[in-house]
């Protein structure tokens, strides 16, 4: 059988005003900027944290690798092009190709933050929750346990202590994630600073698929010189995005990556080595 394709993904969001307002009656008249600050101090206040409930999470950004065929793109989407809608059906209509899923904490945090964004802009995602037919019963996206949608957090804490993806990348010689994380991700839309927001998502992705090449050789799905090969190959490939000036869209990426070319297995056959 032909294994079918990967899309591994990250979202990054800002905080939904329009909706916040309407639960704290008291942000209604003031302007986004001030709500938003009054908005965090009254999450402080009553959850002890600034991070808001999944449903007032509204996506700024969504990027995708979709691996298949020996071959991979790496996209995204962002507020500054496309509506929120338009970048959750974007997904949705992905799987409707029923690739494996991969990301890190998408089952606690991305998928279900997806969801409420779905149910407020009435949206449908059948395959997403598919789960009683033949295909499905057994390994759809639903269940915990399941590998349709391989979330590497829950997989490799083994019941354990859950880590964060920038330590157990770095830990495996990828770059992490420098110097952003996800608090950043406000300041960086109200700068419209997208490019820079765009290219963070990105880095996401990409190191959670190399950690899951990682986890591939490690379960026995794949062999260590097949997971060389593919990442000298996803080092070519990022090495060759640029970006509208003609940069290296992720350098800072390349230059955190402990990569050594002489190690990698040099092997342009790449058709069905990730599983």
């Amino acid at each position: 059988m032909t294994a079918p394709p990967i899309l591994v993904f990250d979202i990054e969001t800002i905080p939904d005003i329009t909706v916040a307002k309407r639960l704290y009656p008291q942000l209604a008249k003031l302007d986004d900027d001030t709500a938003l600050t009054e908005l965090i101090q009254l999450r402080q206040a009553e959850a002890d944290t600034p991070f808001m409930p999944l449903p007032l999470h509204k996506i700024a950004c969504l990027s995708v690798l979709w691996v298949a065929n020996g071959k991979m793109t790496l996209k995204t989407l962002s507020l500054q092009s496309h509506s929120e809608s338009e970048m959750l059906m974007t997904f949705f209509n992905a799987i409707e190709k029923l690739p494996t899923l991969v990301s890190w904490n998408g089952k606690g945090f991305d998928i279900p933050v997806m969801s409420y964004r779905a149910l407020q802009h009435g949206l449908s995602a059948p395959k997403l929750f598919t789960e009683n037919t033949s295909e499905m019963k057994y390994n759809n996206y639903i269940n915990r346990y399941h590998d349709r949608h391989t979330d590497l957090m829950l997989k490799t804490a083994m019941n354990g202590t859950y880590q964060k993806l920038d330590v157990v990348a770095i830990a495996c010689g990828f770059a992490g994630k420098q110097t952003i994380d996800g608090y950043d991700v406000v300041p960086m839309v109200q700068a419209g600073e997208w490019q820079k927001l765009t290219t963070y998502c990105e880095s996401d992705v990409l190191n959670t698929w190399l950690v899951y090449l990682r986890y591939l050789t490690l379960t026995g799905k794949m062999t260590h010189d097949e997971a060389l090969a593919w990442e000298g190959y996803t080092h070519d490939y990022v090495q060759s995005l640029k970006n509208d000036d003609d940069s290296v869209r992720h350098q800072s990426f390349l230059a955190g990556w402990l990569f050594d070319k002489a190690e990698t297995v040099v092997n342009e056959q790449h058709d069905g080595k990730a599983n």
